[in-house]
């Protein structure tokens, strides 16, 4: 699922990422990853040729429980696209601190 595409003349600068299983009873994988397509960068986020970049892959996230999966910035360049999933429907929530610089 696309989580949100980083507009044109756009920086985001991601400074948490935090993901909560609401399930009281199962864990639940997490998925997020950068798909950065046919972006290419030398020194950004991305390597030259690379496709997606995890931040995480199904990582277990026990019942009633929080996980950060981001606690240092990680900044994303204009469109870029944040996807990611859970292995159960409505069993996570995603919460991402961030903030909008205009690289214009």
């Amino acid at each position: 699922t696309t989580l949100f595409t980083v507009a044109a003349d756009k920086l985001i600068k991601i400074n948490r990422m935090t993901v909560a299983n609401v399930d009281g009873a199962s864990a639940a994988d997490v998925t997020v990853y950068i798909d950065a397509g046919a972006t290419t960068s030398s020194g950004g986020t991305v390597a030259s040729g690379a496709s997606d970049v995890y931040l995480a892959k199904t990582v277990s996230v026990p019942a009633d429980a929080t996980l950060v999966l981001v606690d240092t910035p990680i900044y994303l360049r204009e469109t870029d696209v944040l996807k990611g999933g859970a292995s159960a429907a409505s069993d996570l929530d995603l919460f991402i601190s961030y903030e909008v610089l205009d690289d214009a």
